[in-house]
């Protein structure tokens, strides 16, 4: 079986899909390995490790992409790309498919197998392959590394002859895979931080990281099977924001980090609760490419607001590529290898299986996923 890697095309992007050692496990299960030449630079590969790994080098992108029988990427393909794939070919990569109806009718079209990383399910088994989990880990990470280099202060307490410097206070907004690893982040530098989450199930997983939970009665909230948090209602997202701009205000830095999954990001840093904040203050919004958490922000921009910075760059795990990289890189090499066909020397789709389930969208010339037909009727 051909297994092709592509450069990434996205202008920024500095990840990469598979690194030499992913390469070379695949590799030694017998697959034919294609790594288009240039594909690793981003983050310190160069082709010969590729090459020593076992992979050809193509030149040839278009060639490469015509003869594959797995196509492995981080970001979704451009539509003049997915004419060039062979009826039956399976593409893996982060396809947001929720939010790209003529790129899933071009993979229907051309009778692609095409797996969504953002749909892994969050089981057991699954979760050496939940790359959507990996990259939040290290989104939450640096954003806590810019708040601390934007803060016009330290993180951590001292004890100077010059007297005490009190610890900043970071309040981290969601306790998903990323909060909580903000919240462990901020933790290690020293910050006193308080964290809040619509599903009071995560309490203890906040106090066991040092820090204080903020109790908010919101009523009856909870979170879906996947362990999102169910959306609230308006009478709920009032209530939250009542609460919390009391937190924002005593706060130096405040990150936000609540996704729903497939929809707009919720507002719940309004520039009533920003005006209330105290000048040089920071607020790094993790939400900010699916339309942000803090009224105002500006995709991939800094701005500054009645003296606050408010950060909406997007991809912050791009900016730790070499793990980014790695952990992507191991997530679809688990992937694959689950779902290993020794006869065949690739992947072999299991349609019953509950993982497929989950992350396949498209197969065999129709929309494959239940959830995602019955998202795309509703809308």
């Amino acid at each position: 079986m051909h297994i092709v890697v592509p450069r990434e095309t996205l202008p920024g992007e500095v990840r990469v899909p598979v690194i030499p050692e992913t390469a070379a496990k695949l590799v030694k299960k017998g697959a034919k390995l294609t790594i288009e030449s240039g594909m690793g630079l981003p983050s310190g590969h160069p082709d010969s490790a590729y090459e020593a790994a076992g992979a050809q080098i193509g030149m040839d992108r278009a060639g490469m992409l015509a003869a594959a029988d797995v196509v492995l990427r981080i970001h979704k393909p451009p539509l003049e790309e997915v004419a060039l794939l062979k009826r039956g070919c399976i593409h893996v990569s982060f396809l947001d498919p929720f939010n790209e109806r003529t790129l899933l009718d071009a993979l229907v079209q051309a009778g692609i197998s095409a797996i969504s990383m953002e749909m892994i399910p969050r089981t057991t088994r699954a979760q050496k392959m939940d790359a959507l989990s990996s990259q939040a880990s290290l989104a939450g990470y640096v954003a806590v590394i810019l708040a601390a280099e934007r803060l016009p202060q330290i993180f951590p307490m001292m004890m100077t002859p010059a007297g005490t410097i009190k610890p900043s206070r970071v309040f981290v907004i969601g306790a998903g895979v990323a909060g909580l690893q903000a919240i462990a982040t901020a933790k290690r530098l020293g910050a006193r931080v308080d964290a809040f989450d619509t599903r009071p199930v995560v309490e203890e997983q906040v106090a066991s990281l040092g820090a204080k939970f903020v109790k908010i009665d919101l009523g009856e909230t909870g979170q879906t099977k996947d362990g999102y948090a169910k959306e609230l209602t308006p009478e709920q997202q009032q209530l939250q924001r009542d609460a919390m701009a009391k937190v924002c205000a005593q706060s130096d830095a405040v990150i936000t980090t609540a996704k729903l999954f497939g929809r707009k990001a919720p507002v719940i840093v309004t520039r009533a609760m920003i005006a209330q904040m105290k000048p040089g203050s920071v607020i790094i919004d993790l939400a900010a490419e699916s339309g942000g958490n803090v009224e105002g922000v500006e995709v991939d921009k800094e701005i500054v607001v009645d003296g606050v910075r408010i950060v909406g760059y997007s991809n912050l795990e791009g900016r730790v590529p070499v793990h980014a990289s790695q952990m992507y890189s191991s997530n679809i090499g688990n992937l694959l290898e689950d779902f290993w066909d020794k006869e065949a020397m690739g992947p072999a789709l299991r349609l019953d299986d509950e993982i497929v389930k989950g992350c396949l969208v498209t197969h065999d010339g129709a929309l494959f996923s239940e959830m995602l037909k019955k998202v795309l009727a509703g809308k």
